[in-house]
């Protein structure tokens, strides 16, 4: 990211472009659906069902990947925005949804979402029908493997492009890339830093989470689960004031990487992220002998929902 890099007086910029998964304009699930979905075909599932707030990018994908493989898709969308307007609750991804045929069950806000999706494959069970539950985000161990697979495609890149020391910085969320990423990184015995940025859990909820699925994904693996808790770093201070809640940094960096880079970010996970990133930039948080990569995690459907906060009639 060159234009970038100028801009902030950066040390080498690069962009690992998860946007460009292909599945449904891209995204970070395509790389957890690919296991997944196995996982569902395997035990002769018939619909995938899952959750995810009302833009959610996991369900759009899982929509898709329901089609593909000629399944159903049910998911329950959780009401996180407080009076959002028309275009969030119908446009981005719940156009997607529709589209993809999905089935769609609006909660509201504060709902037991693991719960709710139980009880929800128990109806179905009683039709019938095989549900196969995917967690939040498509995060749990086996998702996650789709991040280990990142390290080994980023680990070849990196060496291809004679990247010395990678810094990643990616938005964490549901917990799955970052863990998958770290597991990957310690598994391969690689000196990576990762720097996640928080788009919803306090700071130490989030590290825990993201260290316990990061070890339970060694576990999978077959590794000693032993990564050590300071590996894991999740910064908080790009929620504002809550998650899908548009802040004053996120809309900064998604105009300046569309306008110097041409590339789309999204308003919940990739422009908090991209938010973060900048702040550490003009901070000097980086050293001068540091490749920072910035893992895209997709989500730009979303921005249809969020013209509001753009200033967009």
């Amino acid at each position: 990211m060159n234009r970038l890099r100028a801009k902030l007086n950066a040390p080498r910029l690069f962009i690992k472009r998860d946007d460009c998964t292909g599945l449904a304009t891209g995204g970070s699930k395509t790389r957890k659906l690919e296991f997944l979905l196995g996982d569902a075909l395997k035990q002769g599932a018939d619909t995938l069902l899952t959750h995810g707030a009302v833009q959610s990018n996991h369900v759009r994908q899982t929509a898709a990947a329901a089609a593909i493989a000629g399944l159903r898709c049910e998911a329950l969308l959780e009401e996180r925005v407080n009076n959002p307007p028309n275009e969030y609750e119908h446009s981005g991804n719940v156009f997607l949804d529709t589209l993809f045929d999905a089935t769609l069950h609006h909660v509201p806000g504060g709902t037991a979402m693991d719960a709710a999706l139980e009880d929800l494959a128990t109806q179905l069970r009683a039709q019938n029908k095989k549900p196969y539950v995917i967690s939040g985000g498509g995060s749990n161990p086996l998702g996650s493997l789709g991040y280990v697979d990142c390290i080994l495609e980023l680990q070849k890149q990196c060496a291809e492009m004679g990247l010395r020391k990678p810094h990643l910085v990616h938005a964490t969320g549901s917990a799955g890339t970052q863990a998958g990423l770290l597991a990957g990184i310690h598994a391969l015995g690689l000196n990576w830093p990762v720097t996640g940025i928080g788009v919803r859990a306090p700071k130490e909820t989030q590290e825990t989470r993201v260290h316990g699925l990061a070890n339970r994904t060694l576990e999978l693996l077959g590794h000693s689960p032993d990564l050590p808790r300071a590996k894991v770093v999740a910064d908080d201070g790009f929620i504002g004031a809550g998650y899908g809640q548009p802040t004053e940094g996120m809309v900064e960096a998604v105009q300046m990487l569309a306008r110097n880079e041409g590339i789309l970010i999204d308003p919940v996970y990739t422009g908090k992220g991209m938010a973060g990133m900048i702040a550490m930039l003009r901070a000097g948080a980086f050293g001068s002998d540091e490749d920072v990569i910035f893992v895209h995690t997709g989500g730009s459907a979303a921005l249809f929902g969020y013209r509001w906060a753009f200033g967009q009639p």
